[in-house]
């Protein structure tokens, strides 16, 4: 349906050859297999098709056609008119069934599908463009109906007939530039790609006109908004008949057809709505889903879209709190337009932020939640708003733009605002256009919080995972120890995999591995039970046995629904050995020093933490100084579709790789197993290499429980430190050691008492007697004598500590070699 120009009375003869003709247009595309591959709303209201019935469907068969007119790209009649076919016309056929390098337009009788077999063919005129390059699409069709034209127009039968659809060169057309610049208007709801190279096509090869007569020619563009209603007291009177002559593309729009346009405006806004909807929120990746907000508001709604986000949705944080303010930073997060490239970086750059300025539209929208429109912005108010903007210039950007700037709401509460413009040489923004951003901002707020959230509740699982895995010191007494956790790629990825090291007494070392089993924050709070109740037994020298059918009875208590598995080692440098039990748990790989062979450990597999009822045993291995244990979780080894053996195997394979450190070993262990492919749980790996304590660093005296032994104690211990050439840890040493022996010979029940020197990184004194029950940190007064030597050793050792085994107790502190804490 035209629009034009919409005067109130039709143009003399030639008028409308300057103008552009608007007429409602059916836009199908068809791919290289004749298919249909696009169906616009015309579409579907001329052929009378829905599009769920078209797309996919032959185009042979959707448009069906009896006799044409067709023109060539110059225009001139190429069959007679009307002849008769059987199905399409030629050139449209032709054009569908085979590959055509040139452009054709023809006039043709439709048979609607909604008609009844007697009702009178409807007249078409049709235009048909080949689609060259890249991606499945072949051929474009406009199409638009020559009876509708007619009648609503007032057309004679005479004049009607001397409609013709044709071509003409966009240079050959007044005020061409403009018609460039409307091209984009022809095209259905695309993206950017296929649309941009429809348009440079369509310039090649001609752009569509009407023709009237021989001299009368005007370019067609579809309309897709509301006319101008003509007054109401005007249609009311009666009006002068003009005289009936051939028209061009230009007329008033008859009284009611208004609504029809009404219709078609808001159904192409729906649409575009509806595709911009199925074009956002694919991922919910933050800065994904920020370029595609942006960018599906660029060509087709506006020709320069920027968004603007508050700091912590951009940072994943929380909900905003409360509205935003003067104070309020906002962040540029992404640009998006259509001018020469580089035009907007200067000014207007992404990633910066800054508070708006009150009195701007900008800060009006922000405060208020509601869409700012300014149809066009003057030079008054463009050098308003660029004076409260400090160091850039605005102005050249935004004055005679039209300007909508929408709010990107979630909850009611705003998260920030998209800044919308359209050129001058466009259609300014309208109220429709303001209803048609704020729909658009709201659905990009849903996603955008959408995004947010899933952000934020990654930083929460990722923070409360790192709080629960250990900061595993890398070197124990007589062992380095190297650590890797990888998270799932699962959605929701915080996982109940874990592993520990603990530093227990006679320089043991307790290296431990689970698996809660499941995924999410019940399997991440589980682990961080069954991990402080691992961390808290193995202190008190708990055996490996003991300690795991403690941790049973513990899952059974927790719930029904807790099960894990568990490895626990205990090594013991001074003695080489290893001491282990499971609990459902794979199997650990020793690698030999020796020879570099590696194995999997036959160790009694066990039930899982939280079967109960079932005895758990443990394996006693001898160890060398340089061995390697290797403990992981299944999500290294295992893999969907695949036997776990086949993991083990790889990764006893890949354990027994010599490296330059610990970390190069587990690193190489990580990518010779994650290039199986398939991995989607959390891993969790522990390498400890077992350097063991050479027996010339350790030192054991047994002495009596005598008072006099205080005084022997302090001189064995001088001694030795000064023949490992220590002599500046000698006096602490000796203090403390007097202090523990001086408790040890007043509570001891026995009479026999231990004590030992250990060198490592560290000195390490334990002190050991007959008495079970554990020390005691007393608060002395200023005239209690005793009851101060536990506080002396708490304030002068760099760590100590108490355990109970059976009916013996050791009191234990280590000093560093050069006696200070």
């Amino acid at each position: 349906m035209d629009r034009g120009s919409e005067r109130d009375t039709p143009p003399e003869r030639g008028a409308g050859s300057a103008a552009a003709g608007r007429i409602p247009l059916a836009v199908v595309v068809v791919d290289r297999d004749g298919l249909v591959s696009h169906w616009s709303s015309g579409a579907r209201r001329l052929f009378g098709v829905d599009r769920e019935d078209a797309v996919g469907h032959p185009a042979a068969d959707l448009l069906p056609v009896s006799g044409a007119l067709t023109h060539d790209l110059h225009g001139e009649s190429m069959p007679d008119a009307y002849e008769t076919y059987d199905g399409l016309g030629p050139d449209l056929e032709a054009s569908l069934g085979r590959h055509t390098a040139y452009a054709t337009a023809g006039r043709a009788r439709l048979a609607a599908h909604r008609q009844s077999a007697d009702a009178e063919r409807l007249d078409v005129l049709w235009w048909a463009y080949p689609l060259v390059g890249p991606g499945p699409s072949r051929l474009l069709v406009l199409a638009a109906d020559a009876t509708r034209l007619r009648d609503e127009r007032g057309y004679d039968d005479e004049t009607a007939e001397r409609i013709a659809p044709g071509f003409a060169r966009h240079t050959e057309l007044p005020a061409s530039d403009d018609l460039e610049r409307r091209l984009p208007e022809i095209l259905p709801n695309m993206g950017p790609g296929l649309s941009g190279r429809i348009v440079s096509q369509v310039l090649e090869l001609g752009y569509p006109v009407l023709e009237f007569s021989q001299f009368d020619r005007v370019p067609v563009t579809p309309y897709w908004g509301v006319p101008r209603r003509p007054g109401r007291a005007r249609a009311e009177e009666p009006q002068p008949q003009p005289q009936r002559q051939p028209r061009p593309a230009v007329a008033v729009v008859p009284a009611g057809a208004e609504l029809d346009l009404e219709y078609a405006a808001v159904r192409e806004r729906l649409e575009f709505l509806n595709e911009v909807s199925s074009g956002i929120g694919t991922s919910l990746d933050l800065g994904e889903t920020i370029r595609e907000v942006t960018s599906a508001a660029v060509p087709r709604f506006a020709d320069f879209a920027g968004t603007h986000l508050r700091a912590a949705v951009l940072a994943g944080e929380g909900f905003p709190d409360g509205p935003p303010d003067a104070t309020t930073v906002m962040f540029r997060v992404w640009v998006e337009h259509n001018d020469e490239p580089g035009r907007w970086d200067d000014t207007v750059p992404v990633g910066e932020a800054f508070a708006f300025p009150e009195h701007t539209p900008f800060y009006k929208c922000m405060v208020t939640g509601e869409p700012v429109l300014v149809p066009r912005v003057t030079e008054e108010l463009s050098e308003r708003i660029a004076g409260e903007f400090e160091k850039r210039d605005l102005r050249p950007l935004i004055g005679g733009r039209s300007l909508l700037i929408v709010p990107l709401k979630a909850r009611n509460v705003v998260l920030g605002f998209m800044v919308l413009m359209r050129r001058p040489d466009r259609p300014q923004f309208d109220d429709m256009d303001r209803t048609t951003g704020a729909e658009l901002a709201a659905r990009a707020g849903l996603v955008l919080d959408n995004a947010r959230m899933y952000t934020y509740q990654e930083n929460v699982a990722d923070t409360l995972q790192d709080s629960m895995l250990p900061q595993v010191t890398p070197r124990m007494a007589g062992c380095d120890v190297a650590t890797r956790y990888l998270p799932g790629t699962r959605l929701g990825r915080i996982g109940g995999d874990w592993f520990d090291t603990i530093k227990l007494p006679g320089s043991r070392t307790a290296l431990v591995v689970g698996d809660v089993m499941g995924h999410g924050l019940n399997s991440a709070a589980m682990m961080g039970q069954l991990r402080t109740a691992v961390q808290t037994m193995a202190t008190m020298e708990t055996p490996p046995a003991q300690l795991l059918r403690n941790l049973d009875d513990l899952a059974r208590r927790l719930g029904d629904t807790y099960l894990a598995t568990c490895l626990y080692a205990v090594y013991d440098p001074i003695r080489g050995e290893l001491t282990l039990a499971n609990a459902g748990h794979i199997p650990p790989v020793l690698v030999r020093a020796e020879d570099g062979s590696s194995e999997l450990l036959d160790l009694p597999t066990g039930a899982p933490i939280g079967v109960g009822g079932v005895p758990f045993e443990v394996t006693r291995v001898k160890v060398a100084p340089g061995d390697r244990l290797v403990l992981c979780t299944d999500g290294l080894v295992e893999v969907r579709g695949s036997d776990i053996g086949e993991g083990l195997a790889a990764l006893c394979e890949s354990a027994a790789h010599p490296a330059a450190s610990m970390d190069d070993a587990c690193d190489t262990i990580i990518r010779a197993l994650n290039t199986r492919g398939g991995r989607k749980d959390d891993v969790a790996l522990l390498m400890a290499r077992l350097n063991g304590i050479p027996q010339d660093h350790v030192a054991e005296w047994p002495l009596d429980a005598d008072p006099r032994e205080v005084a022997r104690a302090r001189r064995l211990v001088r001694e030795q430190l000064l023949d490992w050439g220590l002599p500046q840890a000698v006096e602490t040493a000796q203090l403390l050691v007097s202090e523990v022996v001086t408790n040890a010979v007043r509570h001891a029940e026995g009479d026999r008492i231990g004590l030992r020197v250990v060198r490592t990184d560290a000195l390490l004194f334990e002190v050991t007697d007959d008495e079970p029950a554990l020390p005691a940190m007393l608060a002395a007064g200023p005239l209690d004598e005793s009851g101060r030597g536990l506080r002396v050793v708490s304030r002068l050792a760099r760590e100590w500590g108490a355990s109970g085994s059976g009916h013996r107790k050791t009191v234990w502190f280590e000093q560093a070699v050069t006696g200070h804490r």
